[in-house]
């Protein structure tokens, strides 16, 4: 017998509902770039994402291919502690082959991780490492949350940083990255996305912008050189064009990140290696 659910996501939680809805019409590709079997009880339980239909419509290529690099990015790091800042319906613990002793933490707010805990036990969902959610607030004090659910700051870490920076005002995201960084040993991995101020601005992002102003997850910040915000940080970073990706995975090159469309505007793909 299922248990009664939490109630499903509201506000910005919702940006989680759009991103496994993108991860859903994947499986039904005929060569999928990854391999997601919860996504589509996901979204069921949260009652769909068709609200944000124009925003997946969008983007919903990019949020495949995104996926893809930064599941590859977590792998070829193969560090014994994982974190998934603002992990919303992410199934990583889930569907990627980690290495023996791997520990994952999940940080989202207590309400949304509430939800998922309960949809993945319906879905008789186990994990392929040791999973630990921890429900936090990341405005408020999330890292000392961290270290209580068993997180070592004194082991390498692979962090991922997956579409959240943007939400965030530039005061609050570099807080959030001063505290990964001071949470982080020598030889810890970040990946993360951004975006520059031509992107936040351009015409096909304004129907993306009013949709998610009224669901309170207007964007709020952006970056020019994350190479160089993140050097000022400790790490040593490199950026993946998603043109480039799409081509070395054999798709085409979404609309909403081809240079010819967008000209300068950016989605920044970023993983940087700790070196502090």
């Amino acid at each position: 017998m299922k248990r009664v659910l939490q109630r499903p996501p509201v506000g910005v939680a919702r940006t989680a509902v759009l991103i496994a809805a993108a991860r859903a019409t994947e499986q039904r590709h005929l060569r999928p770039l990854f391999t997601d079997p919860l996504a589509a009880g996901l979204v069921e339980a949260a009652g769909s994402a068709s609200d944000l239909n124009g925003v997946r419509t969008l983007a919903g290529e990019h949020f495949v291919l995104r996926t893809r690099y930064f599941d590859d990015q977590l792998l070829s790091s193969a560090r014994p502690q994982v974190v998934i800042m603002a992990a919303g319906l992410d199934t990583r613990a889930f569907r990627l082959p980690w290495p023996p002793g791997t520990t994952l933490f999940e940080l989202d707010l207590p309400e949304l991780v509430e939800f998922k805990e309960d949809a993945l036990h319906d879905l008789h969902a186990r994990p392929s490492c040791e999973r630990i959610p921890v429900p936090c607030d990341l405005r408020d004090d999330w890292a000392s949350a961290l270290i209580r659910a068993g997180f070592d700051p004194n082991r390498p870490t692979a962090w991922l940083l997956e579409g959240l920076f943007m939400f965030l005002p530039p005061d609050a995201g570099d807080r959030i990255l001063y505290w990964v960084s001071a949470l982080s040993t020598r030889g810890s991995t970040l990946a993360l996305e951004h975006v520059n101020r031509a992107f936040r601005e351009l015409p096909q992002m304004r129907a993306v912008h009013e949709r998610f102003d009224a669901l309170d997850a207007r964007w709020r910040s952006d970056v020019e050189d994350p190479v160089e915000w993140l050097a000022a940080h400790g790490w040593h970073a490199s950026v993946t064009h998603p043109a480039d990706l799409a081509a070395r995975h054999g798709r085409a090159v979404p609309a909403i990140t081809d240079p010819a469309k967008v000209g300068d505007a950016r989605i920044w793909l970023a993983s940087a290696l700790h070196t502090v």
